[in-house]
């Protein structure tokens, strides 16, 4: 989860960075190509912890849902999926990807604060 927590962070960042440059016309390519190198990453860290809880759930408890962390999970899976989507889709003719984009980045810091607190809570039980 601290792997998700910093790639959010430099996405924060480079997005930012982005912004910043778009705006003043002159983009750096590297910085484009460094967001989404970390912004891919992000997908396959979400993935790969969904997993992780899944299996290791089951293992444990022999079926799912025994907290909230599973919807919480499950909504922070939705939210990169869709921030994902909606950047592949960004460009001068589709204005309403880019707002979107941001809109959804938005409600995922939420989301990754909720299944961290209720993560934090479920490992509290095995201590």
């Amino acid at each position: 989860m601290g792997f998700t927590l910093s790639a959010y962070t430099l996405l924060l960042i480079s997005g930012g960075g982005l912004r910043y440059t778009r705006l003043r016309s002159h983009q750096p390519q590297w910085l484009r190509v460094a967001h989404i190198t970390v912004g891919s990453g992000l997908v396959l860290l979400v993935v790969g912890l969904l997993s992780i809880g899944l299996v290791g759930t089951i293992g444990e408890h022999g079926s799912l849902g025994h907290s909230i962390h599973l919807p919480a999970g499950l909504t922070v899976v939705a939210l990169v999926g869709v921030s994902a989507w909606s950047a592949s889709r960004i460009s001068p003719e589709r204005p309403w990807a880019r707002s979107l984009h941001l809109g959804i980045n938005g409600l995922l810091f939420l989301a990754l604060a909720a299944v961290s607190w209720t993560g934090w809570t479920v490992v509290q039980q095995y201590l």
